[in-house]
């Protein structure tokens, strides 16, 4: 049995549904996985998705808006694996370069409007997520053959 790997999924909102079926496909594997979605769901709350009709900037300011920086931001820090499916803003690609800074393993998926520069270094990108699925089985062998 090949080892469980840690991955957290670095996207946008809008790609709600993309990362939900990626969690659903890594955790089929046996991998755990961080969800963003999940966890502003379940732990953060559906009032504070739609930000509590105080608006975007009031609810980042937030006691609910720092839980889930923190939990982004520590996420991203931790995991074995972070998956980026873009396109995606600002706060995903933070959470990458957090990731990146800490040694952390990206893979992507590349889409079109994908806007990012130079930094799409820090990322192994694959443009099938079938390929990137099994790029973290590798992973998980080689961490098993470590051990």
């Amino acid at each position: 049995m090949k080892k469980q790997q840690l991955i957290y999924i670095a996207s946008s909102w809008k790609n709600q549904h993309a990362v939900e079926m990626m969690t659903d496909l890594l955790e089929a594997k046996g991998h755990k996985v961080l969800s963003f979605v999940r966890e502003a769901v379940e732990t953060v709350g559906r009032e504070s998705l739609t930000f509590t009709g105080k608006g975007f900037d009031a609810w980042v300011e937030s006691p609910g808006g720092q839980e889930k920086f923190i939990y982004d931001t520590c996420s991203a820090r931790v995991a074995n694996v972070v998956v980026y499916i873009g396109p995606s803003g600002a706060d995903a690609w933070a959470e990458v370069g957090v990731a990146y800074g800490e040694r952390v393993t990206i893979l992507g998926l590349w889409s079109k409007g994908e806007a990012i520069g130079l930094n799409r270094r820090m990322v192994q990108w694959f443009r099938d997520y079938r390929e990137l699925l099994a790029k973290v089985d590798e992973i998980a062998e080689k961490s098993k053959a470590k051990r």
